[in-house]
């Protein structure tokens, strides 16, 4: 019997019992939380003014932040999109699912190293978030980017969200930008609008139109806007508000104007289904999480005090905003220093519903302890990237144990080490001064690796010196993806 055909027979007896229970509760008035989850296309941390930016408008967000919990010390499971989506669906790393690269990935033949044969779609054989919820009576829906299919032929359905667990799919199929962000958007899963209607709002009312469809009966609705991925665009009247503030301001990091309208689309795009929340009086029964799946493409924003940005090793690869709002559970304006991963939204939000887990292994650990006030006991998270990416990075793997960080570049078998207590820049390597500690910590991300069965780069027989050399993991070119 096909895995796939054994997860469809278990979700199926899942389904019954959920169903069986919800009867035996009817007389209950109170019903398990909707759950709204927002991932943001390239969002690094501070891309959002409640995070320090300067340029930035993002009074929705902020506001957001301002209700629930905003986790400091908030990670993509990856420093590109498509391991980062897996994760959070399936709740496990990417060096797990072995789907640790954008889709289709970067191709460097003549590199030092050769990258592994890895996963180019999110396997049927998971069992997501979206398949959990669905199978205990929530209606579900992906409004937006999806990139977890093979890039094949337009219109070829096989890894589609319907076949995830979600009901309803708009805007997502293979591919992981948008043809436009002004309407007609020739995105084959999204109707045409009208013309010059902008893509962020058009998710927001597909958002809407959802939410109102079903606000009779618990819903899931995953948001991964196509914003802020290239191709960077923005209303003119906004754009033209932002150059004026950089103008008039010369010290602002965050410089590009065009960008700073795209991520205003985000931001109202919240503001547009919180209002309409309220106006439905689902507000108070509706957990929503913020989040983006990698760090901040440079040169087009800017992420510091973080290095670097997305594709990189570094913390400015993987930082991303991270915020939770549970009514009545989350006090009010809470700055949380707790480490949060993508992979984490899966246990969280099934412990938040009552749902029980189906899937056998699960990395991820709930955060709703935190969200309550409380603590987790973790103190280590992990990142495995081996592959190439156009910005620069070379293959690495990378721990975060307590307060220190330690990056292992596969292409020279060296270790970087960083306090980020003392220096979140990654500016002082502590390899050779704390060599204790990062022979520890190397040895702990060995060990990880071998019990997630990560693949690993080997070397390349075609190796051509002369064909070009990555530099170090910086990502400092402008990435195609």
């Amino acid at each position: 019997m096909r895995p796939t055909t054994v997860k469809s027979l278990f979700l199926s007896l899942f389904m019954s019992l959920s169903a069986g229970s919800l009867v035996a509760a009817e007389s209950t008035p109170a019903r398990p939380p909707n759950v709204i989850v927002i991932l943001v296309d390239d969002m690094g941390q501070t891309d959002a003014a409640c995070y320090g930016s300067r340029l930035y408008a993002t009074p929705h967000i902020d506001q957001l932040a301002k209700d629930g919990v905003r986790f400091t010390d908030g990670y993509s499971a990856c420093t590109v999109c498509s391991p980062t989506r897996a994760a959070l669906l399936t709740g496990k790393y990417p060096a797990r699912l072995h789907l640790t690269d954008w889709i289709a990935g970067h191709d460097k033949p003549k590199a030092k190293l050769k990258i592994p044969a890895w996963q180019k779609f999110l396997p049927l054989e998971e069992i997501t978030l979206a398949e959990q919820l669905k199978a205990a009576g929530y209606a579900t829906a992906s409004i937006g980017k999806w990139h977890l299919t093979p890039a094949l032929k337009e219109g070829d359905q096989a890894y589609f969200p319907e076949k995830h667990g979600f009901d309803l799919n708009v805007g997502g199929y293979h591919r992981g930008q948008p043809p436009a962000y002004v309407a007609p958007y020739n995105i084959p899963t999204l109707p045409e609008g009208p013309k010059g209607e902008f893509l962020t709002d058009r998710e927001a009312a597909e958002a809407v139109k959802f939410i109102e469809a079903n606000k009779d009966k618990p819903f899931f609705l995953y948001l991964p806007h196509y914003a802020v991925h290239t191709p960077i665009a923005g209303k003119p009247e906004v754009v033209d508000k932002f150059k004026a503030k950089v103008q008039a301001d010369p010290t602002l990091k965050q410089r590009n104007a065009t960008y700073a309208a795209l991520v205003s689309s985000v931001d109202d795009a919240l503001g547009t289904i919180r209002a309409n929340l309220r106006r439905l009086k689902l507000e108070e029964n509706t957990v929503i999480f913020f989040t983006g799946d990698n760090g901040g493409l440079l040169p087009i924003t800017e992420n510091s005090p973080y290095r670097a940005g997305k594709g990189s090793a570094y913390e400015g690869g993987v930082r991303v905003p991270f915020i939770a709002y549970w009514p009545g559970v989350t006090k009010a304006g809470v700055v949380e220093a707790t480490p949060a991963i993508t992979l984490d939204l899966y246990p969280t939000v099934l412990e938040m519903t009552g749902v029980k887990p189906l899937a056998s292994v699960v990395d991820g650990r709930s955060l709703a302890p935190v969200l309550r006030g409380g603590k987790i006991d973790r103190d280590t998270l992990y990142w495995h990237y081996p592959h190439y990416h156009p910005g620069g990075a070379t293959p690495y793997s990378a721990i975060r144990k307590g307060d220190f960080r330690l990056v292992h570049f596969y292409e020279d078998n060296r270790d970087e080490l960083y306090d980020l207590s003392q220096d979140i820049g990654e500016t002082k390597d502590l390899a050779s001064t704390q060599a204790t500690r990062a022979k520890a910590m190397r040895e702990q991300l060995d060990a990880w690796l071998k019990s997630v069965d990560a693949q690993l780069p080997t070397s390349n027989p075609d190796f051509d010196p002369n064909a070009g050399k990555a530099k170090g993991g910086e990502g400092k070119k402008k990435a195609a993806k």
